[in-house]
């Protein structure tokens, strides 16, 4: 086996990883509903909190989780955190996915 082909190999693993390691990503019900919350605009964790009837806790621990996967971006507004999607992939991602189960 060449030298090469062990590298290629490694490199579709990690990328396989990190295939693997974003669809974890919407495993989590929360998890999901915040990123529906964020569809249509940004949301400070209050605004999120009061629109999908999560606690403060559990809010802030799933956005920390979507921030570290890059599914979500943040930003200060004062003493608030301002969240939104990080980018259009996020909806396309979650629209195939309400597709498939509906068909």
């Amino acid at each position: 086996m060449s030298g090469e082909y062990i590298c290629e190999a490694i490199m579709e693993y990690e990328r396989i990883n990190e295939i693997a390691d974003l669809f974890k990503m919407f495993g989590d019900a929360t998890r999901v509903i915040i990123l529906f919350s964020l569809f249509d605009r940004e949301l400070s964790v209050t605004e999120i909190v009061e629109k999908i009837g999560a606690s403060q806790t559990a809010v802030s621990h799933q956005l920390r989780s979507l921030k570290q996967s890059h599914l979500v971006n943040c930003r200060r507004e004062g003493k608030n955190i301002i969240y939104s999607l990080a980018d259009e992939h996020v909806k396309i991602i979650i629209n195939c996915a309400v597709e498939h189960i509906e068909e």
